[in-house]
């Protein structure tokens, strides 16, 4: 299933990824309460510190400012929650109208102890503590945090994964939820009040948006609640109803309420690990005959900046705390690209770009093939339904390639081939769109961003030398780098998740075999040395500039070898070398015919890499 999660730009232009304050899980996903528990607890519980740990840390006097105590309590009350936030609503009802036979009914049952030791422990601290930036601003999410916390019990949650019914709660004699002067006009605050909140200091946005969310979640005046015996209430009374969030929840916990049988699965032999036998590289002059020449590159660019500000401003709760300059340090990424547009949209610009730069109509065009990992639909493929946008009338081959990062490596590869059949150009796009895919995983939120790249390869004047000198596709390895990247992802509630240890394990593999073959063949020009001395520059597939500085080093390329754009436009997977060749051409990095070496590696434990002679020429709309 692909869910996406778009971000929206509010009055003040700014993004906001709504996800991330309004959470949401797709149960459909989940067959067992077990497996609902995983994903809440690493979303809840691994980041929020329980209430003897607040204590503890007020007690050690290890909150440094009002901010920081802010938000560990929003981080308690969103972990109290984490129920009510995602599969139920709390509803005030007279009890006289509670169903006693409905099955998808069900009620909150709060624990009896009051919070009254850590309330009266948060509110010295915060008023020993100094304000962090802003007093006033600081003191409006105190109040409202410590009001939930106040009047809440145990601790703090009475909302449950399973919760009882009506009839349930009577025949045991539960405590449940009640509320002693209802009004129905309680203030909640609208979805669009958060999201068009901003505050000039970034951390200081979200908190406050976090806030209105749990405000919402106890829509009555909640010093009017206490917890009740069900077997002592009255018709009039009224207390708090939970109702599924949607059908599917319902259905969910339906499935979490019944017996599953117990299934098990035979062991399987585990076999031996060997040793792969590489593919030889493709040297192009050798092995063909209709020589490859670049006649255009061109791109299409997310139009709205995002900066690692604008990812503190959009931070969920149970993300851990991180500056914009710490991202730039783990990543080396300030800013990426986000888009309105589809990704369809974004393909087709690259692609009519490309076609005006190098003066092709496009029914010349014998082939479009389409690199991305993002496209939302199945069929028709973008590459078919882009084919179509540009009135091709006909094509040897309309298709996509799934190869994730490696995209262009792997779809140059293609073209050079298709080149032999057709003689006539090979238009190839790497397209992109992940900004809505990406859910409420920080990791990815940080590396990636939208954009699209498009390269035309056509035949060159008989007797010249061809542009793509050098080819080479990889792919497959252990299980864990295989599956290092993941869309959707169940685990994750369908988001793009990266595995960073995994990533890494694959591109030390590829890298360290790349520079090994290049060291093999010889010199492209015949002259003295090897294809990796011929190399002027390198523009590797832009991941992670950290990461990869580290391991091409690690490989054998020196740093200043290396060109990097991450710092502008983040990880757009299979458009990322177009577009960083573009910008080495507007930056005067390439200022003449230059040979370039693209290793790329990604989803899939695939990877390739193109030698490539690029001409400025040839870059740019």
């Amino acid at each position: 299933m692909i869910v996406t999660r778009a971000f929206v730009v509010n009055r003040a232009g700014r993004v906001v990824v709504p996800s991330n304050f309004f959470p949401s899980l797709d149960v459909q996903a989940f067959d067992t309460l077990e497996q609902l528990q995983a994903v809440i607890r690493r979303d809840f519980d691994a980041k929020a510190p329980s209430e003897d740990a607040i204590l503890a840390h007020i007690e050690a006097g290890e909150y440094r400012g009002r901010y920081d105590l802010l938000r560990d309590v929003s981080a308690n009350l969103g972990w109290a929650n984490r129920y009510a936030l995602t599969l139920y609503e709390r509803r005030p009802t007279r009890w006289r109208d509670v169903s006693r036979q409905r099955d998808g009914v069900f009620l909150a049952a709060p624990a009896y102890e009051p919070r009254l030791k850590a309330t009266a422990a948060i509110e010295r601290a915060y008023h020993s503590l100094a304000p962090s930036w802003d007093e006033a601003a600081e003191h409006i999410i105190f109040s409202i945090l410590l009001d939930i916390f106040r009047n809440t019990w145990g601790t703090g949650t009475d909302v449950e994964a399973v919760n009882p019914t009506a009839a349930e709660a009577l025949a045991g004699d539960r405590l449940l939820h009640r509320i002693v002067a209802y009004d129905p006009d309680a203030p909640i605050y609208s979805r669009d009040d958060i999201i068009q909140y901003i505050h000039p200091v970034a951390p200081l946005e979200p908190l406050m948006r976090q806030a209105m969310v749990l405000h919402n979640a106890y829509p009555w005046d909640r010093e009017q609640s206490q917890p009740w015996p069900a077997t002592r209430l009255r018709d009039d009374d009224v207390v708090v109803v939970l109702h599924p969030r949607s059908d599917d929840v319902l259905e969910f916990l339906h499935r979490a309420r019944r017996p599953r049988p117990c299934v098990t699965t035979p062991a399987r032999a585990v076999r031996a690990p060997t040793a792969g036998v590489p593919c030889p590289p493709v040297e192009v002059r050798r092995r063909f005959t209709v020589m490859p020449r670049v006649e255009a590159i061109a791109t299409r660019r997310g139009e709205l900046v995002v900066t690692n500000e604008d990812l503190v401003r959009n931070a969920a709760s149970w993300w851990s705390p991180m500056t914009a300059a710490e991202i730039e340090r783990k990543t080396g990424i300030a800013e990426r690209r986000y888009t309105a547009l589809d990704l369809d949209d974004l393909a087709l610009a690259a692609a009519e770009a490309a076609l005006r730069k190098a003066g092709r109509p496009p029914e010349e065009m014998a082939a479009v093939l389409v690199c991305s990992c993002t496209s939302a639909r199945t069929m028709p493929s973008v590459a078919a339904r882009l084919s179509a946008r540009l009135e091709i009338p006909q094509t040897a081959a309309s298709y996509d390639l799934v190869a994730a990062c490696a995209g262009l490596p792997y779809a140059l590869a293609a073209a050079v081939r298709l080149l032999q059949e057709t003689q006539r150009p090979i238009l190839v796009v790497g397209a992109e769109k992940f900004s809505d895919k990406i859910g409420a995983v920080r990791t990815s939120r940080m590396l990636f961003g939208d954009g699209a790249a498009a390269v035309i390869v056509g035949p060159a004047t008989p007797g010249d030398p061809p542009d793509l000198e050098i080819f080479q596709t990889y792919a497959s390895g252990p299980v864990s780098e295989v599956e290092s990247i993941i869309w959707p992802n169940q685990d994750f509630d369908h988001g793009v998740t990266v595995y960073g240890p995994e990533v890494r394990s694959l591109v030390r593999r590829y890298l360290a075999q790349m520079v090994r073959e290049l060291k093999a063949l010889p010199h492209p020009d015949g002259a003295a040395g090897s294809a990796f001395d011929a190399i002027d520059l390198v523009v590797p597939h832009q991941a992670n500039r950290a990461m990869v500085t580290a391991l091409a080093q690690e490989a054998g390329l020196p740093p200043d070898r290396l060109y990097f754009n991450i710092q502008r436009m983040g990880n757009t997977s299979a458009a990322s070398i177009a577009l960083a060749l573009e910008d080495a051409v507007r930056e005067g990095v390439i200022d003449r015919p230059l040979r370039v070496f693209t290793p790329a590696f990604g989803a899939g434990a695939v990877g390739g890499y193109a030698v490539m002679r690029v001409d400025p020429e040839v870059v740019g709309a």
